[in-house]
């Protein structure tokens, strides 16, 4: 983590409640479980990357969710757990948006696409 990137997270998760806070810690200890990863704040949202490049980004901590995208170089239509899809303009970028609730919602469905983002080549 670069300098000063813990307080930065910290302050991201100041104030949320302990049921979110669940859900971002169970987020991240799965993708531990795939592979080596990296947390790391921006201005408006937190990275998590692999060690070549961005593998999701939790853009909202909610009072009793987390909104997590995962970038892709291509769009997975058929599937039970996004609640919405779109190509970036001008990229050859589909990100996927999902909507965690629950500590049950993170299943085998989206373990396969959290396994996807983290080894699928440079988007």
């Amino acid at each position: 983590m670069t300098p000063g990137a813990e307080k930065q997270i910290s302050q991201f998760l100041a104030g949320k409640s302990e049921h979110t806070l669940s859900l971002y810690h169970h987020l991240l200890s799965r993708f531990e479980q795939i592979g080596d990863i990296m947390v790391e704040p921006t201005k408006t949202m937190i990275g998590i990357s692999n060690n070549h490049k961005r593998i999701a980004w939790v853009t909202q901590l909610g009072r009793s969710f987390i909104h997590v995208v995962f970038p892709f170089k291509r769009e997975y239509p058929d599937n039970l757990c996004f609640v919405k899809m779109g190509q970036v303009p001008g990229q050859n970028q589909f990100n996927h948006h999902f909507r965690m609730n629950l500590i049950d919602d993170l299943n085998d469905e989206v373990m396969g696409f959290m396994r996807l983002a983290y080894f699928e080549e440079n988007v």
